[in-house]
């Protein structure tokens, strides 16, 4: 009798083992998807804005709307921007009310995507909720090409993230991700890509595109980009009178979106 136990529990604990991926597993399987196009951040995607504020916001300057980003975007002459930095604190998202299912959203820097939609170079982090269940992807992407993962760091809720992408020149630069509270540091470099305008700069929560739609959105609570900063060739720029992104879905606004001189705050406001 014993013995049966005994069996019984190397047999559930083998399954067990057989049923829960390895974080090598995980990767492979994003990575699959990626490879697939399933994440696709896209230009900014204006919308006409809620019906019940359009006569409201008539008269208000730097702000807009969109389907799918939300946050704060500088817009210069061609051939301005250099670097886009800042930092966030990682959110804990959660399904929006009345929501079931999966639901995602992703934080990111990029130089272009708004005046100048026929290339961005971004980096960022997806966060993804699927009933008590949270995971997060750190990645970069030269669009229009699909956004790829990192490996060899690791995300959680509370995480100081810097995220900071470099041209170097308008068809090579860098992607790079420092998680502050664990000290990894990925990087990522391009070369031979699309040209950039470098019209645009900006710090973004967005709904991206997966598998030729736009996701659930979750709700994130609050992300907001600290030192936050544009990098010029003749010093640089924080987002304070930068244009405004809210978000607006089916009629309906779910962000609120703010600026300082050296932040952005992207809210969830359903």
């Amino acid at each position: 009798m014993k013995f049966a136990a005994a069996l019984l529990c190397q047999v559930l604990v083998a399954t067990a083992a057989f049923a829960i991926p390895t974080s090598r597993e995980r990767l492979a399987q994003r990575v699959a998807r990626r490879a697939a196009g399933a994440h696709l951040s896209h230009p900014k995607q204006p919308t006409a804005g809620p019906v019940a504020e359009v006569g409201a916001l008539s008269n208000v300057s730097h702000v807009e709307f969109s389907s799918n980003w939300a946050g704060a975007v500088l817009i210069a002459n061609s051939n301005t921007f250099k670097s886009v930095t800042g930092t966030f604190t990682v959110p804990t998202p959660r399904e929006p009310s009345g929501g079931s299912g999966t639901h995602s959203a992703s934080a990111w820097v990029g130089i272009d995507g708004d005046t100048c939609g026929s290339a961005i170079l971004q980096t960022g982090i997806d966060f993804t909720v699927s009933g008590s269940r949270v995971s997060f992807d750190a990645w970069y992407e030269w669009f229009p090409d699909f956004a790829h993962d990192f490996s060899g760091i690791s995300i959680s809720p509370g995480n100081q993230i810097t995220v900071t992408v470099t041209a170097s020149s308008t068809t090579s630069g860098t992607a790079t991700i420092l998680n502050r509270s664990t000290g990894q540091q990925v990087s990522h470099s391009f070369s031979g890509q699309p040209a950039l305008c470098q019209e645009n700069a900006e710090w973004i929560v967005e709904d991206f595109e997966e598998n030729g739609g736009l996701v659930p959105l979750a709700n994130w609570g609050t992300v907001t980009f600290t030192g936050a900063s544009a990098g010029t060739s003749g010093g640089s720029q924080g987002p304070s009178g930068a244009t405004i992104i809210d978000l607006e879905q089916n009629g309906r606004q779910l962000t609120t979106v703010s600026t300082s001189g050296s932040s952005v705050t992207v809210q969830y406001s359903g």
